[in-house]
């Protein structure tokens, strides 16, 4: 267990500060500060989470600071970025972040930073990746968010669908963050009982499954449409995520993480089942996947890796 528990927050948008709002009503970090280009807008938030301070379970340290506050950090949490604009394809939207986190990299670095990087900022998977690139730091204490969010969103549905806590329904979103995306249903349980088995004595179709993951699939883009942005899922995946490298919790955690052979895949960070303590990432489950599965998850990949190419020559 990590005894200073401090969280440096990079980008106080509403993911961010949905996380910052979280981990303020759960506890479980001592010190919180925030860091922003819009410096204002870093002392403004840091003021209203301060006033709700006597109704939080803990004391927390919250302000607004610069880049030196990283240097005794235990977490430095990424969320800035710009958004996806109307029109912008993903990659001219990697190439824009890019830049952004190679500097905001570089200035964590600078003030001697040797914590745990936890990556948020979108497209999430180049975003890490750039990040490992530009700081050097050991694969395990680079994560990102990876499908943290998306495997929250699945196990609701299927809960939803089978009248079972979600907290109970293990299956997970592996790949890409994004449309290529899977589910490896092979491994998909409630409980211990396999889902396929569920689901079956039920007489629930498999397609019901297909449509499960569309609407996962499907689901930011109807609430972007509905409220313009999603924020709460995302916030509550990261104080999970900071929370379980603080409590050393060992928890399995779909994140974005560097392959170094696993699935056939080498030298990309990708949304795959790791265990999570307090060095970051502990370990890697190399799931043994179906022909279809690996399909799937090599196409996620493969995408990806032309992505990060194109973005190699901006952060060189």
């Amino acid at each position: 267990m990590i005894e200073s528990r401090k969280l440096v927050l990079v980008g106080t948008g509403m993911v961010g500060m949905s996380m910052a709002y979280a981990l303020e009503n759960q506890g479980g970090i001592n010190e919180l500060v925030l860091i922003d280009v819009l410096k204002d807008k870093a002392t403004g938030e840091a003021m209203d989470l301060n006033h709700g301070l006597a109704y939080a379970p803990s004391k927390i340290s919250i302000k607004s600071g610069e880049y030196d506050e990283c240097k005794d950090a235990d977490i430095v949490v990424i969320t800035a970025g710009l958004a996806q604009k109307p029109g912008q394809t993903r990659l001219e939207l990697a190439q824009t972040n890019a830049k952004i986190m190679k500097d905001i990299t570089e200035q964590v670095i600078k003030s001697g930073f040797n914590g745990i990087f936890v990556v948020a900022s979108n497209p999430v998977d180049l975003m890490t990746y750039v990040v490992s690139r530009v700081s050097g730091f050991p694969k395990n204490k680079i994560i990102g968010s990876g499908t943290v969010l998306d495997t929250a969103r699945l196990r609701y549905l299927i809960g939803e669908r089978l009248n079972v806590s979600e907290k109970n329904i293990h299956a997970y979103i592996m790949g890409e963050h994004g449309d290529s995306s899977f589910v490896p249903w092979s491994h998909s349980y409630v409980g211990c009982k396999k889902l396929f088995d569920i689901m079956k004595e039920r007489g629930e179709s498999p397609d019901v499954l297909k449509q499960i993951y569309t609407e996962v699939q499907q689901s930011a883009y109807e609430i972007i449409e509905k409220k313009r942005a999603t924020y709460y899922g995302i916030g509550m995946g990261l104080s999970k995520i900071v929370k379980t490298i603080l409590n050393n919790g060992k928890e399995i955690l779909t994140v974005s993480t560097k392959l170094e052979g696993e699935y056939g895949h080498d030298g990309i960070f990708i949304g795959v089942p790791a265990i999570i303590n307090s060095e970051g990432v502990q370990e890697l489950l190399n799931l043994p996947l179906t022909k279809e599965e690996q399909a799937k998850f090599d196409n996620s990949c493969n995408i990806l890796m032309d992505m990060k190419k194109e973005i190699d020559n901006i952060i060189m």
